[in-house]
């Protein structure tokens, strides 16, 4: 709550996106939404730091899993497994679990920070349970050979530069999005899970594993990379409404098509390309 009231810029992205994709809702009950968005989010700081401490046991007694069978029935297949997830509820939490859980190398994809000494702790805490993460910049390529290898990707499709992605429309409304899960369903022929790890009221973290999605392939590439990457948007989409205060609003996901949505940010752009 601390957090809600001194960051202000966070604070009014949140509030706009809220009224751009829930215009029906009233002021007071985006306000209100906002706080819990806010308090989950000082939820998943505590728990992060907690997931430095906790060992496999750990992390198998506290979380619980739903839909497994979907799991063991994609890894059977033998031809990897891509699972697509987004920033909702504690998406680090996922992984590590699967890690305890399976004997599967298991690779995810993440953004290097700049701040360099944040950095490195986020990349010790994500791998010390054997996770391997590479870097989101020119990935495809190491992400299709350890698809190749029968070992399972992981990809957060909920965000996107606005210079990358393909167009799809999430909340109704255009969005970009990334084509990667798209691309190595298509290429790898690999199984696709989405797979979420949301809050309950009393804290209890769940992790719920869908079924395989089914993958368009036709023989028009831009076509199937387009609605492949629709529907993997659509499931996302249906796990934040479920969960809405648990998303991560506080990113500008409509920035490039909706630019007027964030005025201040554009205004920086330009002061940055006038000096």
């Amino acid at each position: 709550m601390l957090l809600y009231a001194v960051d202000v810029p966070h604070r009014r992205i949140v509030h706009r996106n809220l009224h751009f994709t829930h215009p029906d809702w009233p002021a007071d009950y985006v306000r209100k939404m906002s706080k819990r968005i806010f308090q989950n989010l000082g939820i998943w700081i505590i728990e992060v730091f907690q997931m430095a401490f906790f060992s496999c046991d750990d992390f198998l007694a506290r979380i619980s899993l739903i839909g497994e069978e979907h799991l063991y029935r994609a890894l059977e297949e033998n031809k990897g497994l891509i699972i697509i997830s987004a920033h909702l509820g504690n998406w680090e939490v996922g992984l590590q679990y699967l890690a305890c859980l399976l004997n599967v190398p298991i690779t995810g994809v993440a953004k290097k920070m700049r701040f360099k000494p944040l950095n490195r702790w986020a990349t010790r805490l994500r791998t010390r349970l054997g996770i391997r993460i590479i870097e989101k910049k020119g990935a495809l390529s190491e992400m299709r050979h350890t698809l190749r290898r029968g070992e399972i990707m992981a990809l957060l499709i909920d965000q996107s530069k606005s210079s990358e992605g393909i167009k799809v429309k999430f909340f109704d409304k255009f969005v970009r999005t990334t084509p990667s899960a798209a691309m190595l369903a298509f290429r790898c022929k690999s199984p696709v899970l989405p797979m979420f790890c949301t809050r309950a009221g009393d804290g209890q973290l769940t992790i719920f594993v869908e079924p395989p999605l089914v993958i368009q392939r036709t023989q028009d590439l831009r076509s199937d990379l387009t609605q492949n990457t629709q529907m993997m948007t659509g499931v996302v989409e249906t796990a934040v409404r479920k969960f809405p205060d648990q998303w991560l609003w506080l990113h500008k996901r409509w920035k490039k098509h909706y630019p007027l949505l964030y005025p201040e940010y554009y205004n920086r752009r330009r002061r940055r390309k006038k000096k």
